[in-house]
This record gives structure tokens, sequence and C-alpha cells, in this order.
């Protein structure tokens, strides 16, 4: 039932009164006119070429991905000024509409680009003693006699602690609370701050200098007791919260940057309760999508501007687009679209699969998991699985589930750990019978594409290969990471082993193999 409502619901959004709304980072736009606060690599004709060659092919790559993107509202990032702006919309006669914000110490600023009218336009200051970054655009819009709101944000990078985008924060929050509850607003831009920010910066000594609060996830309410606000609860909460669209997609799918060969979140549209209260605007659920032409990600990789690997000098290579992928949403104004919501809940049936508890964000009620087996054992952790289904991670608190046995269990709580999903509270129901030939549900790492995350949590088998630097090649150009939180149970370098039962599971946007204990491999193929 869910799936066909889904899409229903893909049908309306293509409906003459929904909206879409994006927003891009497009990566250092600036013009050929010298001012004394461009950064280095972009004064205008120097030795970086930084020419009109180079601004050509920058704004022709722009507009390609603007046009097919074709958002009816666009909010933009790391704009040099409102004259590159305008020279957007005679590039782009569509967007008879626009916005823009910029301090005059700041290299770049914020704009908006919009084929529905714009009523009004302001901003949010944001300042420090000694650094100069961004104010928030705020911008009014009217459509069809619905008026709405859109905050463009471009936060502090993490070249400085999480207190900067605290300030950023506080500041939208305190706009935020001035504004009606059940008025239409939309939070939107390069928060530099992952989705999941909570747990992801809190391994930094440089970032984390706030005690563990962030301001995506604590000040701007996208969690509550480190629980993100979902579907289900974020009509029930006095407080002023927000739903992230991240959430609306697939873990491993989450990423509109990567760094470091890890998938990243800086980019964010949050919503808050208005939209899904059936009035005026209102969110398409599971619309969100990040844009990735193949000319924008290929292989694995953002395409982004190039410049030259010289470390006295960077040098334009005229080519490229951005280091950030552009994110959408669809709303709309349809009478027709305004219980959707409860449209899903009334016709979601329940989960009695492990597949389907990978579509889950946050369990709002325990549900009954039948007739798992347990196929892997280490202390406190385990993985089950059912036959014809997928696997699960338990974290912890599984000494009492016993390897090669089957069981009822309801689960109470259930975790996203940079892109693997984990079981961290359960109950056991009932104990069910021992299962002999338990290890016929391992899935044969010959016979499979390990690097494919749907086989996340999967114990695998029969994969050989050659260790180097804690990395398994299968051949020559072909590894995967091998992990283990005791060192010592990796095998040396130059060891060609033969994995025996290990866990695949996904870090960051790689998967990796993890070694729990000696006993998942053997040295010799």
């Amino acid at each position: 039932m869910l799936k066909y409502l889904l899409l229903l619901l893909f049908v309306i959004s293509l409906d003459a009164n929904s909206i879409k709304i994006a927003s891009y980072n497009v990566e250092n736009f600036f013009d050929l006119e010298k001012n004394n606060s461009e950064y280095q690599e972009y004064i205008p004709n120097g030795s970086s070429l930084w020419n009109q060659r180079s601004f050509d092919v920058k704004i022709k790559n722009l507009v390609k991905v603007i046009e097919d993107l074709d958002a009816d509202i666009i909010a933009l990032q790391e704009i040099e000024n409102r004259e590159l702006i305008q020279l957007l919309q005679k590039e782009l006669p569509k967007y008879n509409y626009h916005s823009f914000i910029k301090y005059s110490q700041s290299a770049v600023g914020l704009g908006i680009l919009s084929k529905i009218k714009i009523k009004d336009t302001k901003h949010i200051d944001v300042k420090f003693r000694t650094k100069f970054y961004r104010p928030i655009l705020e911008t009014t819009f009217v459509y069809e006699n619905t008026e709405f709101k859109i905050f463009n944000n471009h936060w502090p990078s993490k070249a400085v602690g999480e207190s900067y985008r605290i300030k950023y924060a506080k500041s939208l929050q305190d706009r935020l609370i001035k504004i009606e509850k059940d008025y239409d607003y939309i939070l939107l831009g390069d928060f530099n701050s992952n989705y999941n920010e909570f747990e992801t910066f809190k391994k930094s000594q440089k970032l984390n200098n706030t005690r563990g609060i962030t301001g995506i996830n604590q000040i701007l309410n996208t969690t509550l007791d480190e629980k993100y606000i979902t579907y289900n609860d974020i009509l029930k909460e006095e407080k002023k919260v927000h739903y992230n669209l991240w959430l609306d997609i697939s873990s491993n799918e989450r990423f509109s940057t990567r760094f470091r060969d890890e998938n990243n979140t800086p980019d964010n549209i949050l919503i808050p309760s208005s939209l899904f209260d059936n009035k005026k605007l209102s969110y398409i659920p599971n619309s969100f999508t990040v844009f990735k032409p193949d000319y924008l990600y290929k292989n694995n990789e953002i395409i982004r501007w190039k410049m030259s690997d010289d470390k006295f000098i960077k040098i334009h290579k005229a080519e490229g687009f951005s280091d950030h992928l552009p994110i959408f949403a669809n709303f709309s104004i349809n009478k027709e679209d305004r219980n959707i919501i409860k449209e899903i809940e009334e016709n979601k049936e329940e989960i009695h699969t492990i597949a389907d508890l990978y579509k889950e964000e946050k369990l709002t009620k325990p549900f009954i998991l039948n007739d798992v087996t347990v196929i892997y054992k280490d202390n406190e952790k385990a993985i089950i699985k059912k036959q014809n289904d997928r696997a699960i991670y338990i974290y912890k608190n599984a000494e009492d589930l016993k390897l090669g046995f089957s069981y009822n269990l309801q689960i109470n709580q259930i975790k996203d750990y940079n892109g693997l999903k984990e079981i961290i509270n359960f109950v056991i129901v009932d104990e069910k019978k021992r299962i002999n030939n338990y290890e016929d549900l391992y899935l044969n790492a010959s016979k499979i594409d390990i690097f494919d995350f749907k086989y996340q949590n999967e114990v695998i088998s029969n994969l050989k290969g050659t260790v180097k630097n804690s990395r398994l090649y299968i051949n020559e150009d072909k590894y995967i990471k091998l992990y283990s939180r005791d060192k010592d149970f990796i095998p040396k370098n130059t060891e060609e082993i033969t994995i025996l039962n290990a866990q695949l599971a996904p870090y960051k946007g790689n998967m990796q193999i993890i070694i729990h204990k000696q006993t998942d491999y053997k040295i010799g193929k």
C-alpha cells in the first residue's frame, strides 16, 4: 500500500500548482572586477588565470545546471555580488525575480533566483569581532495568494569550531520565534553541518567546543533528546522543531559533498510543522532529491571546478562545476495534497521484515521481528537475519542471544551510525529453536557486488585477497578497507587471506569489512 501512495505522491508533485525549491552552493562565482575582497586565486587576470576564458566557462556551466534543474526557486551560495545574479537572470530569462545580500567586507554573498514573485527581502545580521562571514537572507514570496518565506543560509566552514555555527543557529531561531507557528517558511542553504552533526563532530576537539551541542540539531531542533524529528511527531511538538529532508532518502544516498572519500551533507533543507498542517503551502513527502546527472557526479566523484594542485599558487583549468551538488524538494498548495501524511500513516503496514526496518529512521512504537536467526555473535554484539530477508547488526546487549538460534524479538530502538543501520535496544520475546544450517544465510562474496550498500550488515564468506595498509586487494585495482577496533586483528601487509565470516558495513559512504575476531578469516587462499 505504501509504495502505491508514494507513486501517487510523485504524480501529484507534477501538478501545475507544485513548486520546486532548490539550493546550490556554486563554489566561488566571482566577476572580473578587482575590489580587494576576492580570494587570492580569484584576483582577475592574474597568475591564477581567473580571466575571461575561465569566467565564460564558469557561467556557462552554472547556467546549464540551473536550466537542467529547472527549479521554480533556487537559492545560491558563494556569489560575489548582485551584478552576477543579474547576469544569471539575463542568461536565464525564466527567472524574473531575484534577491541578494552580502557584507561589503566578505568575499561572497547569497542570492535567490525565482520564477515566483518576491514580495520582500530582509536579512539577519550575524557578525563577529574579527571575522566576516555572511548574513542570512530572508526572502518573502507570494504564490497564488499564498505567502511564505525562504531563509538562505551559508554558515561558517569547519575551519572554525561549532560555536560559530551555534551563533548562526541562535540568530535564526530568534527570528523564527517571532513568526506565527502556522506561518510557512523553509530553511535551506549551506549550513556546513551534517544532518547528524551531533554525532559526527564529537570526535573532533577543534569542532566540538560547545560540549556536544550543535546549531543544526539542538538549536534548530531537528533532534530532541538525540532522536530525529520525524513525520510521526512533528505535529505533536509544542517547541518550534524542524524536519530535515535528508531523512527522506536512504542513509547511504545522503551526500551533497564528498571530502576525503567520505559523504557529507553540509547542504540542508529544514521545514517546520506548518508545512505539514494541511494549510496553504505543504511539503510533498518523499520529494527531496539530490540533483546529480552524470556531468555533475560520475564514478563516485563530484565533478567540481578544477584547479591545479600546485602548492604555491592555484591555477584555474577552466572546467568543472562545483564541489557541491544541488538539492531540491517539491511543495504544493493543492487541497488534494493536504492529508497526504495522514494517509501514509493510516495505510502504512506494520513492519514485519528486517528489510522494512531499513526504511525507518526512528521507531515511534515497538514492533516484533519473528523467526530471526543469529548468524554471527561477538560477546554483546550480534547479526541477525531471516531467510529471504536482509541482515541487521545488534550493537550491544546481545549477550543472551545464542549463535545459530532463532528468536522472536521486540525491537525498541534503531540508529543510523555514519550510514550503518543498527539495533540499539531490543527485548527477547521468545527463544524458538536451534538452526543447524545457519551458515547457509551467509553470502558468498564471489557472487555478489560487495560494494553495493544493499548488502550492508551481511555476513560474507569466500572472499580472497592480499592485505596492504589495512586494505584487502581483490586484484591490483580493486580493494576494500578492513576495519577492526582491535588493530591486532588486522592481517599484516602482504598476507594472503580468505574471509570466512565477516561483517560487510558502510562507513561515511564507503563499504568496508569489519573484523570482530581473528576467526573471521584465515591466512592463505
